[in-house]
């Protein structure tokens, strides 16, 4: 039983999680998955559907047989088959969960089981009691939980814990139903059920409508004391209950959730996060509670100023605490005068070293042009009166690429004009992209480390622009660059040399800056003058 003030986390990235992927991962890839969410404090593991697949069965059983920590759990119909083989991919754990479920609701009794309540519950009795021939830890699902009729519900439930089942999972599984309505369920379920004293009450709940994880957390508050979630809400349709929302409402909102807490080690989300979108190829949207790239980022100018005065105006938890270096100012149009003396502060420009009024004004029209600036671009304003294509130091005067199947080396020639004089240099590369890419380090001389490489369909249809975002790291400064054509080749080419000129114009800053008895102003005027 667990103690009543914590909440056990469930996690079924790598059951139910990965059956809505486009692909199935490897065994390799779910345990490198499920060596994480032990190392984050999950505390069971629902490792696969054992007699879904031969893969699935050697995965569970090699979780099973690695994990030292968190449980590991295997999914079953409430069929003997599916019990027998679950219970033997387990067993090479010391400690494992068998988890069996049948449908509830009458749609599901009568339209897909095509069976009557009475005969799914004497086969939801037998489950379990199967179960509990291989281990004491069952649990027993009633699937559609939310839109079973409240008498049936209680129950099953009863009868599935006189024969053994020690947690009993109540599933929103189609996302139907609303907080107040959830809660009512398990409100039932608490007060009506008369053993429902020996087993843990837990929730899995889908996010059709939006409402998983305010389902969940409402459970919680009604009584429940395990959750069943994902990581990045992964799952069929629209998706589980997120596990890092669940995990930091509760140590955020404890208090008003009944004083409850988690395992969860709150530091490791942010990187759990990151594998399990990188391992099954499922890009973390933007905007995504807790661990999307916007999650920490402020924009506004009003935000802005709040934070730069105190973290807690606009932002309830750190991006520390899940384990992000730290928040993102963003600089747009929207910023305001504020923002930008505090980055140029940052940037080790003093007050008097600048006119502000007249930095602001530069940056508006920058911004309204660019959509987002960068700390380079801003030193920049302070040096350089205007930044037009036509001051960069490279240009790209033409590229030619041969590429094909493994048999053909991807091979590229680039000419860039620098000044009134031109360079062309031949390389191969691992693709036609990297090809470029050689050639034109080659030629600018600029060793930088990419970082990131992004590219979109900018329009729709076959001959729709890509756009093509880079980051790149040189000494330890970041730059970004962008290109945009309807060859995805060459807007590679030009988004590097796009990041390569903002390099330029920063090496250009760094040398007036350091030349000796020169204040900024006085070095500025100068690069304004070479300038022109």
């Amino acid at each position: 039983m667990a103690s009543q003030d914590r909440v056990i986390i469930f996690d079924t990235t790598l059951r139910d999680g990965e059956q809505a992927l486009p692909q199935s991962l490897s065994e390799r890839q779910k345990l490198q998955i499920a060596l994480a969410l032990e190392e984050l404090g999950v505390d069971v593991i629902e490792a696969g559907f054992p007699v879904s697949s031969q893969g699935d069965f050697e995965s569970v059983q090699l979780i099973a047989r690695t994990l030292k920590h968190a449980v590991p759990c295997g999914l079953s119909r409430a069929v003997i088959k599916d019990i027998d083989v679950a219970a033997q991919a387990l067993k090479a754990a010391e400690h494992f969960r068998i988890h069996t479920f049948i449908a509830t609701s009458s749609i599901h009794v009568k339209d897909k089981l095509r069976k009557t309540f009475d005969d799914v519950l004497a086969m939801g009795v037998a489950a379990v009691k199967q179960a509990r021939k291989y281990t004491d830890d069952v649990e027993f699902s009633c699937e559609d939980a939310g839109r079973t009729p409240i008498d049936q519900l209680c129950r099953m439930i009863e009868e599935a814990i006189k024969a053994g089942a020690t947690t009993i999972n109540i599933p929103d599984t189609v996302g139907y139903t609303v907080p107040t309505e959830f809660g009512g369920i398990i409100t039932q379920v608490m007060n009506r059920v008369p053993n429902v004293d020996k087993a843990v009450i837990s929730v899995h709940c889908h996010n059709d409508l939006g409402m998983a994880t305010a389902n969940s957390l409402t459970a919680v508050q009604m009584g429940a004391r395990q959750i069943e979630c994902c990581v990045n809400g992964l799952g069929e349709r629209a998706g589980n209950c997120s596990l890092e929302e669940v995990a930091m409402a509760i140590k955020l909102r404890s208090k008003i959730l009944g004083g409850v807490e988690t395992g969860i080690i709150a530091k490791n989300i942010a990187r759990t996060s990151a594998l399990v979108s990188k391992i099954c190829h499922e890009p973390v949207p933007s905007h995504k509670a807790i661990v999307g790239s916007n999650a920490f980022s402020h924009s506004s100018g009003i935000h802005q100023d709040g934070v730069l005065k105190n973290r807690e105006t606009y932002e309830i938890l750190t991006p520390e605490s899940v384990g992000f270096s730290g928040n993102t100012m963003l600089m747009t149009a929207r910023s305001g005068r504020h923002m930008i003396r505090e980055c140029l502060r940052k940037l080790g420009y003093a007050d008097d070293e600048y006119d502000l009024n007249d930095i602001y004004a530069r940056f508006l029209k920058l911004a309204d042009r660019k959509g987002q600036v960068f700390d380079y671009d801003l030193e920049s304003l302070i040096f350089f009166t205007k930044l037009d294509e036509e001051d960069d130091t490279y240009h790209l005067e033409q590229m030619n690429v041969t590429s094909g199947t493994a048999s053909v080396i991807p091979t590229a020639t680039v000419r860039l004009r620098v000044g009134r004089r031109t360079r062309t240099e031949s390389s191969i590369g691992n693709g036609p992209v990297d090809a470029c890419y050689n050639c034109i380090t080659h030629l600018t001389g600029v060793k930088c480390v990419l970082k990131s490489y992004e590219i979109n369909a900018n329009g729709a249809g076959m001959d729709a622009l890509g756009q093509v975002d880079v980051t790149v790291e040189y000494e330890g400064r970041i730059f970004h660059g962008m290109g945009l054509s309807t060859d995805v080749i060459e807007s590679s080419a030009l988004a590097l040399l796009h990041a390569i000129n903002n390099i330029e114009r920063a090496k250009k800053i760094h040398a007036a800056k350091k030349r000796p008895s020169r204040t900024v102003k006085a070095a500025a005027e100068q690069a304004a003058k070479a300038a022109e």
